[in-house]
């Protein structure tokens, strides 16, 4: 079963076409990333998937589609996490947070019992609850992700599309992160993410490679066709190298840009 679906979406930004007629699956309870240099139309893609982007194409949702879908229930079942997304510096971390319910309740209702839970478990799986009576204005850069993040949590939706969800992370946030999108996929969610960071890109369990608004390949993130079409479309400045049981992403060290 397919989670989401694009056929033939095309997409255009201040007259300009950055997609050009991209179908792509993405497979229900798996973690599917995007990947690509700058410029290759990952977020734009991301962003139509989210029915934020005007697209020409068909997008489903869970085979039926996404312009379908009343606005309150598309909002209960599919969450999003955009990059440098804005909030104002003044509101709290838990009402930040209990956003993410919003979808679930009444307009004008109090937040219930099952609110004030999914609110508490989201904080706790980012390791944020300790900021709960903090504002944003308060938290670093990678503080602020993490409660962002837990906004998406709380939403508690089948389908979770992030667009470059590390940013300001360090290392250890980052596994973090990994550890949480595990357990997401483990619960039967589907988690579509954009990634720079090749060798976390490669812990996913599909990979869709793109470059200048197209999908060049799309495969298993274990497969060695996959691992070529990666270092293909970044010119062969990395290479993708197997260790401890891991994939991993490195440079090549004798790589030279071709001047242009």
């Amino acid at each position: 079963m397919m989670a989401l679906q694009a056929r033939n979406v095309n997409v255009k930004l201040g007259g300009t076409e950055v997609l050009h007629s991209v179908s792509v699956d993405f497979p229900a309870g798996k973690w599917t990333c995007l990947v690509g240099p700058n410029g290759a139309g990952k977020s734009s893609l991301l962003r139509a998937l989210a029915g934020l982007l005007p697209c020409t194409g068909e997008i489903h949702l869970m085979d039926r589609r996404l312009t379908d879908w009343p606005n309150k229930q598309r909002a209960q079942t599919l969450a999003w996490l955009g990059q440098h997304e804005l909030a104002l510096d003044d509101l709290l971390v838990w009402d930040v947070v209990m956003l993410g319910r919003l979808p679930h309740r009444d307009w004008f209702a109090p937040p219930s019992a099952q609110d004030y839970s999914a609110v508490e478990q989201a904080l706790r799986m980012t390791q944020a609850f300790e900021w709960k009576h903090r504002s944003l204005g308060q938290l670093s850069g990678g503080e602020r992700q993490r409660v962002l993040l837990a906004r998406v949590l709380a939403v508690q939706a089948k389908l979770v599309l992030m667009d470059e969800p590390l940013v300001n992370l360090d290392p250890p946030h980052q596994v973090d992160w990994l550890h949480i999108v595990r357990e997401l996929v483990r619960a039967g969610t589907t988690v579509v993410s954009v990634l720079h960071e090749v060798s976390m890109a490669l812990q996913a369990d599909e990979l869709v490679v793109m470059d200048k608004g197209r999908v060049l390949h799309q495969g298993s993130a274990q497969e060695r066709n996959t691992h070529a079409a990666v270092e293909a479309v970044f010119g062969h400045s990395l290479t993708i190298q197997r260790l401890e049981g891991q994939c991993i992403a490195l440079p090549r060290l004798e790589f030279t840009r071709k001047k242009q």
